[in-house]
């Protein structure tokens, strides 16, 4: 079974309008809300490959209750900590002559309830995959991916992590099996600029120097590349369309990695795949469909 963790899942409620103007009333030409989180975004894209995934997390009040009843319409399991206190998040993105969004905090998670889900952490057995995705909330330990890592080591499971500076970099000691760091981020790890293909090169060799079994480095428009394992370096093609979201892309990569090894066990068919669910969401309103998946996927060749 393959696990996606997310700990602050939201609904993400977009409206569109000409120009926002502040300090007046602004009014939408249209909207539309969309289930949110790294992990959860992780599920979807997995569930339009045909493989089946658990979404892990916490979700709090009516709002909680809408994403656990989306996911179930969507035909996706779910196994959520549902929190005493709160709602779960409402994130605001504004699309106008320019992008703005407003993330917000979160509902408030206790010692007791985060025993709770490393607890059901602790059932996962030998042959599934975690997924650790997004941030920390505020309201919980630093630590948690590392307590939650601590729980299945050495154990034969596989282990994804898709977070940004120390909270990935103190994951490597678990000896991941994947993570995907971006140009910008391995910039920040390393306080270099990782500009050139011999710098991302350096960086991501010293990212699995640390522990980390293959790193998939994302270079936008300029595709990406995973540095596997097997010690070979390969690259993604790029396809040209018009991009009209980039929420979610690094996730829809991750899902199409993890579902392309799962099928074939084949490092270069999985970079392909997780390019072309990464291509096919930048290329769509919300996440990718697996008609777009597919039709992105025929164009890398």
């Amino acid at each position: 079974m393959i696990y996606t963790l997310t700990l602050n899942p939201s609904i993400d409620y977009v409206v569109h309008l000409d120009k926002f103007v502040s300090g007046i009333t602004n009014r939408t030409n249209s909207e539309e809300y969309y289930i949110g989180g790294k992990g959860i975004n992780v599920s979807c894209i997995l569930a339009q490959l045909d493989i089946k995934s658990t979404a892990l997390g916490f979700t709090a009040g009516f709002t909680g209750e809408a994403i656990e009843r989306g996911l179930e319409e969507m035909g996706i399991c779910s196994d959520f900590i549902r929190l005493r206190e709160g709602i779960s998040r409402i994130n605001i993105k504004v699309k106008a002559d320019r992008e703005s969004e407003i993330n917000c905090q979160g509902p408030h998670i206790s010692d007791d309830e985060m025993d709770q889900l490393l607890s059901r952490i602790g059932q996962v057995q030998d042959g599934d995959t975690v997924v650790l995705a997004g941030s920390i909330p505020k309201t919980v330990a630093d630590d948690t991916y590392e307590r939650i890592l601590r729980i299945i080591s050495g154990r034969q499971v596989r282990i994804v992590v898709d977070a940004t500076k120390k909270l990935l970099v103190n994951c490597l000691v678990h000896k991941p099996f994947l993570i995907k760091p971006n140009r910008q981020e391995l910039s920040e790890i390393f306080g270099t600029s990782a500009d050139s293909e011999e710098e991302i090169a350096r960086c991501a060799e010293e990212l699995m120097r640390q522990g980390a079994r293959n790193v998939i480095v994302s270079l936008g428009g300029e595709g990406a590349v995973l540095f596997a394992e097997d010690g070979k370096a390969y690259h993604s093609g790029t396809v040209r369309e018009k991009v009209l979201n980039t929420v979610g892309s690094g996730d829809s990569m991750v899902a199409g990695f993890i579902a392309g090894y799962e099928q074939t066990g084949d490092y270069g068919y999985a970079l392909k795949l997780g390019a072309a669910c990464g291509n096919a969401t930048a290329f769509s309103p919300g996440l990718a469909d697996r008609k777009k998946i597919y039709e992105v996927l025929e164009m890398l060749g």
